[in-house]
């Protein structure tokens, strides 16, 4: 079942149709999911596992890996931009991926699947477009839709983009996207400098109503001279651009106070003494067995 988004939908910051987000969505996943040791926590018990469900998928590329290391599983994924699904089903057909599937749909709406469809629901890096009143909302229809004894996990940054950097010019940016996105109603920080997504995710869950809620910390070093480097310079560049009128819409910056300040961060950021970090906090638990 296919739903399409409500006109008075929250707005995702980059257009959701745009190919360079794809491109740069499958980049990150990549990243991402390398990061974080693998698909799964590890203390998670996978023989329990058969559906798994991925909110605000992109590209696919969490959904690709689970259906190709679990052939007998079941991975669906679900986003509001038809143009970053048809990449993912594209993708799952070149590795011949019956077992993934992708739909249309829009998170703002209750989902279109029946009460306990999923053994786990995975979520990353949602809270750019999720106001922090609609967060509720959103883990009690994943609870729904999760079977008793199943899993949510949510994986959320922390800075205003992502990020922390001795650059003076990324810091700038990390304020001006802070700002934007406090603007928005989409931080919970009450000074707006930083996200404030990590410390509540804990909280969200549990109120949600999962117990045994684990939290686990990731951090990526994208410091100059490291593996990450030169991807995460690119990423950010791209990133920034595809923000700019987003940032320009809530008044966190001017086009000429942005285009000075991009132009300054890529400068630092191939200074031989960059230094940054990328943290990520997962919060995960269970819907209590009937």
């Amino acid at each position: 079942m296919e739903s399409q988004p409500r006109e008075d939908t929250p707005e995702y910051f980059i257009e959701v149709e745009s190919a360079t987000e794809t491109a740069r969505l499958l980049q990150q996943d990549r990243i991402l999911t390398r990061s974080m040791g693998g698909i799964f926590p590890s203390d998670v018990d996978l023989t329990q596992i058969h559906d798994v469900l991925d909110i605000a998928c992109g590209p696919g590329g969490w959904v690709v890996d689970v259906a190709f290391e679990h052939s007998d599983w079941n991975a669906t994924g679900i986003d509001i931009s038809q143009t970053t699904l048809n990449y993912a089903r594209a993708m799952a057909r070149a590795q011949g991926l019956d077992n993934a599937t992708f739909m249309l749909m829009n998170i703002f709406e209750p989902l279109a699947f029946p009460d306990a469809s999923f053994d786990f629901v995975n979520a990353r890096l949602l809270a750019g477009f999720v106001p922090t009143t609609f967060w509720p909302t959103l883990l009690k229809e994943c609870l729904r839709i999760t079977r008793p004894g199943g899993y949510v996990r949510i994986t959320e940054s922390e800075g205003g983009l992502g990020g922390f950097s001795n650059s003076p010019a990324f810091e700038r940016m990390n304020e001006i996207g802070a700002r934007a996105l406090k603007a928005a109603g989409n931080t919970f920080s009450p000074d707006g400098r930083v996200m404030g997504m990590t410390p509540m995710l804990r909280h969200l869950v549990q109120n949600a109503g999962y117990q045994d809620v684990k939290q686990a910390v990731y951090v990526i070093d994208f410091s100059t001279g490291t593996e990450t480097h030169e991807s995460f310079r690119q990423l950010w560049g791209v990133f920034t651009q595809l923000l700019r009128p987003f940032f320009i819409k809530w008044q966190a910056t001017t086009e000429e106070e942005f285009d000075q300040i991009y132009q300054q961060m890529q400068l630092e950021m191939l200074s031989p003494d960059f230094c940054a970090l990328w943290y990520m906090l997962s919060a995960y638990g269970r819907k209590p067995a009937e």
